[in-house]
């Protein structure tokens, strides 16, 4: 396992983009139930509302509402040929850290299983300033725009995994694939770079981006929180 300083984009371009797409069909595959609280906000939202989708995957979430538009983006151009098929909707490749957006013009975003792939403290608060950034600034008294950011959690000791206080939070997490029994496919397995947050340690990345945690908690092995921009002038 690479240090912090060894980190950054060569690492992730190796531990994390370059897997998802050699796994891009096997993966998509698996993931094809929307998880509740993401559901949930997202069918709150108003019918007109526009937002995004930064790293979207197989673009599972972006026909959940369909009174809203949603364009989703993925690092993966081999999981974003998933995603284009769940028209009226768009899927781009893009990184969320570099992504094509107009700032300040969309209503809301979510970000599931996304920045715990960053590699370094400072990478993954960049990623939650770039969610924070595309999102709509309070004005007038209408309430600015929201993100729903989900990742992994350390606190995991009720799953499988069985992580909890006290374990290494820089992690190789395996992705086996296997194919059918008639192919003669050996199996193989895909190491992928996760970040394991610790409670708090995602509100606390919010509101060093600059942003205002609305609400947060605990699902599903994961830590989520709702974000809204709040200046987005602080300095790492």
């Amino acid at each position: 396992m690479a240090t912090p300083i060894e980190r950054g984009s060569q690492y992730e371009e190796q531990h994390v983009h370059a897997v998802y797409e050699e796994i891009a069909s096997h993966f998509s595959s698996t993931r094809y139930k929307p998880w509740p609280l993401v559901e949930s906000f997202l069918t709150s939202l108003p019918a007109g509302a526009v937002g995004l989708d930064l790293g979207c995957g197989n673009g599972k979430y972006l026909t959940v509402n369909r009174d809203v538009f949603i364009v989703g983006s993925d690092r993966s151009p081999n999981l974003v040929r998933f995603a284009v098929r769940h028209e009226p909707h768009a899927a781009v490749v893009a990184d969320v850290l570099d992504l094509p957006h107009p700032r300040r013009r969309f209503d809301f975003a979510i970000s599931v299983a996304v920045v715990h792939h960053l590699s370094t403290p400072e990478r993954r608060i960049e990623a939650i300033r770039a969610i924070l950034d595309v999102l709509t600034l309070a004005s007038g008294g209408a309430e600015g725009g929201r993100a729903l950011i989900y990742v992994w959690a350390l606190e995991q000791k009720g799953s499988r995994r069985g992580w909890d206080e006290g374990h290494e939070q820089d992690i190789m997490v395996p992705w086996i694939t296997k194919g059918p029994k008639s192919s003669g496919q050996e199996e193989k397995t895909y190491q992928r770079y996760y970040h394991l947050y610790r409670k708090g340690e995602l509100e606390e990345d919010v509101v060093k981006a600059g942003g205002k945690v609305l609400s947060s908690g605990y699902e599903r092995d994961n830590w989520w929180a709702i974000a809204t921009p709040e200046g987005l002038e602080t300095v790492i």
